[in-house]
């Protein structure tokens, strides 16, 4: 699997997208700089569905002391993150 910043980016945005239309809210303006749990799209539920979705379609294991804003703030961080961690970075 060849990973992008810019895709992986969009998977997430998308994922967003699908957590907020269930709590009644459009998520299609997120940018990818701004702080996720900060713009009220998504609730403390749908965070931890977001992180666990992330970890399963990346097949990533995140410890609890990476589970941090700097880490997995914004779309741009979540997805330097992973380049990171996968060694693409």
């Amino acid at each position: 699997m060849t990973l992008r910043q810019s895709e992986i980016e969009a998977a997430i945005k998308r994922k967003v997208m699908d957590i907020a239309l269930t709590l009644g809210s459009d998520a299609s303006d997120l940018q990818a700089d701004e702080i996720i749990p900060a713009t009220g799209y998504i609730d403390s539920a749908g965070l931890l569905e977001l992180i666990a979705w992330f970890e399963q379609a990346y097949a990533l294991k995140i410890p609890a002391d990476e589970l941090t804003i700097d880490n997995l703030g914004t779309m741009t961080a979540m997805a330097q993150y992973l380049l990171r961690r996968k060694g693409l970075a």
